[in-house]
């Protein structure tokens, strides 16, 4: 039986993962309320979008390499359903991915994570340099060494983000089975404070608390706030969230007609990832001729573009691709993304019924959207997604229990203020 069939769900956060989240929770019948001061301008606003879980899996990520490789294999039909809702592109794109090599020893590097990603049964294919710059001629002669991943995908992740807002501000939404559509979602441009919980055990979820002291009450909450999602109050005593801010810089280029040869439309066909003297680079091709160009990765604190982060993309950008020199320099970003101390999200239950946690997913928070958002929905309503391959869902669940790092075992303190102030407009 759902448990919150119907009802009314805040979601805290408005990033990507939040924003889907909302989506798949109003395609299942819930009343949706989504709580975030400035939504999809956090670590969604500079994320490359690179659908990647084999050019993504490093050593020693066993457990988070299966839960990428479902997520992007539900892609397709995610970014389906909401074009269908809505109408508007997503930025999906079909094309492979090139990872060259700089140098010999960048080269060796590379062979070795090949190696290691094929023994674990990943499609991988090791091909020459002279390969390499036939699928891309615009790479740079000289390089040592060449991978193709010719899985992975690419989505753009401000106009997905817009497009999920539009599915939930649309009149009509087509839900699963025969459940009733309960119309827009609710938006309110503040930050939550408080998880508020019931008198009563077993503690249940009762609402939320915002940054103003106004309370929304709700039947379930789902935090999906990123990196303030371990100092909100309210949550289960003893859970412990170990997020940690990794920053990151990021920028984007225009590609002019004079840096292309004739009959070309853009400078890079593909993704291209390098590994530059042991520093990973990429650049990811847009439609409009631009390409992003990261990222740096650092937990310095700093929330500013640094100089140096800028020229070391820039300097090893145009060792990889030379005409990076003639591109028009568009935007320069500095995001926090959440990472965690095993490199796996947090996404399940918690002590509190009807609290659901969905943070923590890092450099990997575009490509695990669909899953992530598909689970927590599930886990609120209990409404499955009658297309979905839920064979691995325990599994995943068990490794991104929101208390694995939890000890003794969390348990939900009193929170439900003396009186409720004025409900939030809109809502009954």
């Amino acid at each position: 039986m759902p448990e919150h069939l119907g009802d009314h769900v805040v979601v805290a956060g408005a990033g990507l993962v939040g924003l889907a989240t909302a989506f798949e929770l109003r395609r299942r019948g819930a009343a949706v309320t989504v709580v975030d001061p400035r939504p999809a301008w956090g670590a969604t606003r500079a994320a490359a979008g690179m659908l990647a879980p084999i050019a993504e899996t490093q050593y020693g990520q066993e457990r988070l390499y299966p839960l990428m490789r479902s997520s992007a294999a539900e892609y397709p039909d995610f970014v389906e359903r909401v074009t269908a809702a809505t109408g508007l592109p997503t930025g999906y794109r079909t094309e492979e991915t090139l990872v060259v090599a700089a140098d010999a020893a960048d080269a060796q590097s590379l062979s070795d994570l090949a190696s290691h990603q094929i023994a674990s049964g990943m499609d991988v294919q090791e091909i020459s340099t002279r390969e390499a710059r036939h699928l891309e001629p615009a790479l740079a002669p000289r390089l040592s060494g060449a991978v193709r991943i010719v899985s992975d995908r690419q989505v753009d992740p401000r106009m997905l983000a817009a497009a999920l807002v539009e599915t939930l501000n649309c009149p009509q939404l087509t839900t699963i089975g025969d459940v009733p559509d309960a119309g827009p979602a609710q938006w309110l441009t503040s930050r939550v404070d408080t998880v508020l919980t019931s008198r009563r055990e077993p503690r249940q979820a009762t609402g939320v608390q915002v940054d103003s002291g106004e309370v929304i009450p709700a039947d379930a909450v789902v935090v999906a706030t990123g990196l303030t999602a371990n100092t909100m109050g309210g949550l289960p005593e003893g859970l412990d969230l170990r997020l940690r801010p990794v920053f990151g810089d990021i920028l984007r280029l225009r590609v002019p007609e004079t840096a292309l040869a004739p009959g070309e439309s853009h400078l890079l066909t593909r993704t291209v990832r390098a590994q530059v003297l042991g520093r990973p680079v990429y650049m990811v091709p847009r439609e409009d001729r631009t390409l992003v160009l990261g990222a740096t990765s650092r937990e310095d604190g700093r929330e500013s573009v640094l100089a140096g982060g800028v020229h070391q993309l820039l300097r090893d950008a145009r060792a990889v691709v030379p005409a990076i020199d003639d591109c028009d320099v568009l935007e320069m970003m500095a995001r926090a993304r959440p990472g965690t101390s095993d490199d796996l999200p947090y996404v399940g239950k918690t002590s509190v019924a009807g609290l659901v946690i969905s943070t923590g997913h890092f450099r990997h928070g575009i490509l695990l959207t669909p899953v992530a958002s598909r689970l927590a929905a599930e886990l609120v309503t209990g409404v499955l997604d009658p297309l979905a391959d839920h064979g691995s869902d325990a599994a995943f669940l068990a490794d991104t229990d929101p208390a694995r790092h939890s000890n003794p075992a969390p348990e939900a303190p009193f929170t439900t203020p003396e009186s409720y102030p004025q409900m939030h407009g809109g809502l009954e």
